[in-house]
């Protein structure tokens, strides 16, 4: 039964649209504390070494962040697949352009796909950076995130992709939250407008508050 739902477009459209809001609900909580960085160094310190005794003492150290670091991969994966695979079935199902020339789709809808991509080699990037130290400037430091971030945002590139990034964030939620409800049987005519209003007021607000951090350390507020 769960391979039937999954090979018919309303499974994966339906995998689309809980792993996406899954996602949502981890970007907004991410984006709040990524905030606490404007009351300084120990709070964001204090705020970070938090995140990995969650639990305690049912659960062991960091068993919880790992969790969620277990059901976040798995969202991403399973939203990146089904996504490729009805685009796929799409492009199969149109093989040949149309005659007549269609009514142009908003601009977040037609960079959906290439918003996509970019937030995946973000992704990789940004752990890269902060959670392994890999790529990281300015030497990285175990258990000194605060520092780890004003290093990062203290480079021209380091600003670049991040902005860059959640630019195509606010686009991919825009849409992608109208999509999902959609998709889930949220919507409908008198729903419409106010689930359109919710869809561009989360992309501002999540594109707003996570620009402002490398904002901030550009113009010195965090240093």
């Amino acid at each position: 039964m769960a391979r039937t739902v999954w090979d018919s477009s309303v499974g994966k459209k339906t995998v689309m649209a809980v792993s996406g809001l899954i996602m949502l609900l981890y970007l907004v909580v991410h984006m709040i504390g990524n905030l606490k960085i404007f009351f300084g160094a120990g709070e964001f310190n204090h705020y970070a070494h938090w995140l990995r005794t969650v639990g305690e003492p049912f659960m062991h150290y960091e068993w919880t962040l790992w969790l969620i670091r277990i059901v976040l991969v798995v969202a991403v994966i399973a939203h990146a697949v089904s996504a490729y695979q009805l685009s796929r079935r799409d492009i199969k199902a149109r093989p040949s352009k149309y005659v007549h020339k269609k009514r142009r789709a908003p601009y977040a809808t037609r960079t959906m796909r290439w918003g996509g991509i970019i937030l995946a080699l973000f992704i990789v990037w940004h752990i890269l950076d902060l959670t392994t130290g890999t790529v990281h400037s300015g030497g990285f430091q175990e258990g000194h995130p605060y520092q780890n971030v004003v290093d990062t945002f203290s480079t021209w590139y380091g600003d670049t992709i991040y902005i860059v990034a959640m630019l195509a964030l606010g686009l991919h939620v825009r849409h992608g939250f109208w999509s999902a409800a959609q998709t889930l049987g949220a919507g409908s005519r008198s729903r419409d407008r106010a689930l359109k209003t919710v869809a561009n007021v989360l992309a501002l607000l999540l594109t707003a508050g996570f620009i402002a951090v490398p904002v901030g350390v550009m113009t010195g507020v965090v240093s």
